[in-house]
């Protein structure tokens, strides 16, 4: 369980240092709203809006998941959506060769395992 409440507590840190990048480069560059034509800034904004787009939903799928199983395997899902996310938005910010793909396969595989759990759990053929 701590594994999970870590990574969800990580996942809420990323989004608010993302949050503020934007909010810099903003200011920095004198954009008050949009991305001023700046593609610093707009891959910053993307950056955030793909992390703030996926994490929700994925995170009520962990959820779903620890009610059915147990907190473990949440925590497992939970932390590789947390690395997911870093390399998603490393890449797409510059600091990670390939990390935007990795992040973006690495998050669809989250989300396909932890649906398919939920939907394995809901109709009682738990495989585990």
């Amino acid at each position: 369980m701590k594994l999970l409440f870590v990574s969800i507590g990580l996942l809420g840190l990323l989004a608010v240092a993302l949050t503020m990048n934007v909010v810099r480069l903003r200011r920095k560059k004198r954009i008050s709203l949009g991305d001023g034509g700046d593609k610093e800034t707009l891959a910053a904004i993307r950056a955030h809006a793909n992390f703030m787009e996926f994490v929700p939903l994925g995170l009520i799928l962990i959820l779903t998941v620890m009610n059915l199983y147990s907190g473990p395997i949440a925590g497992i899902l939970a932390a590789a959506l947390v690395v997911c996310r870093l390399l998603h938005a490393g890449g797409m910010l510059g600091f990670v060769g390939q990390g935007r793909f990795l992040g973006a396969a690495g998050t669809v595989l989250v989300f396909v395992v932890a649906s398919i759990l939920v939907i394995l759990g809901a109709l009682g053929g738990k495989p585990f």
